[in-house]
């Protein structure tokens, strides 16, 4: 499993991060979560509002802070 966080590198973006970097802990997942904020590239994946979460390169999430609860109900 491939977990990307996309975004500015802001607050919002940073705290998405946590959360799915706290769910992944939580569901005791052996997976890195990339924290992608190269534009051109959060471009090319069609992302227009972010933060976002894409898992396996499908877009989950978009323009919101998903709480880790909710990062872990996404991943089941």
């Amino acid at each position: 499993m491939k977990i990307t966080v996309l975004g500015n590198n802001d607050k919002m973006t940073e705290k998405l991060y946590k959360n799915v970097q706290q769910a992944v802990k939580e569901m005791e997942m052996n997976v890195d979560v990339i924290y992608l904020t190269d534009i051109d590239e959060i471009v090319k994946r069609g992302i227009l509002k972010t933060p976002a979460l894409m898992v396996d390169e499908r877009i989950v999430s978009a323009g919101q802070v998903l709480e880790a609860s909710d990062v872990k109900r996404t991943l089941r």
